[in-house]
């Protein structure tokens, strides 16, 4: 019989009751990248759960605990999804996920967390399992569509070096993080 040391596990469970606790007792705080820092550690906390459980990280659930967008499903349905639950558009804005589109590359689609704006074609984004099973942090992301509306991405997956184009529906807004702008619903 596999015996588990629960008295280490005990330490996390005490933490992360003390942060969920502490994220309902106070306005979140949002650090200059628009990202509220208790969704991060508590999604990132996950992250590291699923590592040592053995299980795999994807990108939805990695999206919707540090967006907040309560979606569920592949991404590839997420924008559809959203319809009529929360804001849609082209605009990026700290905090709301930019869903791709379903490709043969990527049948799944694939959704990435906004986690800063560097200038108006060019974003950095969260996401998990854009490498297989880990969560990249503050990833470049440049639009290279043809309208400037974000239809079409590059990621910096290597320093310095833009990947293939990615098409993508836009971006899905959390309630509070809407941009001031005219919603595609």
């Amino acid at each position: 019989m596999l015996r588990t040391n629960n008295a280490r596990k005990l330490p996390w469970a005490f933490l992360a009751l003390g942060m969920l606790v502490s994220a309902c007792a106070q306005k979140p705080e949002v650090t200059h990248s628009g990202i509220d820092q208790n969704r991060l550690t508590l999604a990132l906390m996950e992250v590291e759960a699923k590592h040592e459980r053995g299980a795999r990280v994807w990108c939805v659930p990695f999206a919707r605990d540090l967006s907040g967008i309560e979606i569920y499903g592949n991404a590839n349905l997420w924008w559809d999804k959203a319809k009529g639950l929360y804001p849609r558009g082209n605009a990026p804005a700290p905090g709301s996920v930019l869903a791709f589109r379903s490709t043969s590359k990527n049948p799944m689609g694939h959704v990435a967390v906004v986690s800063q704006i560097l200038s108006d074609r060019m974003i950095q984004v969260d996401h998990a399992n854009w490498e297989k099973n880990r969560v990249t942090m503050k990833m470049v992301a440049v639009d290279v569509s043809k309208g400037n509306d974000w239809t079409a991405v590059r990621l910096e997956s290597t320093p310095g070096n833009l990947g293939s184009t990615y098409p993508t529906h836009g971006f899905i807004y959390p309630v509070e993080n809407q941009p001031k702008i005219a919603s595609l619903d």
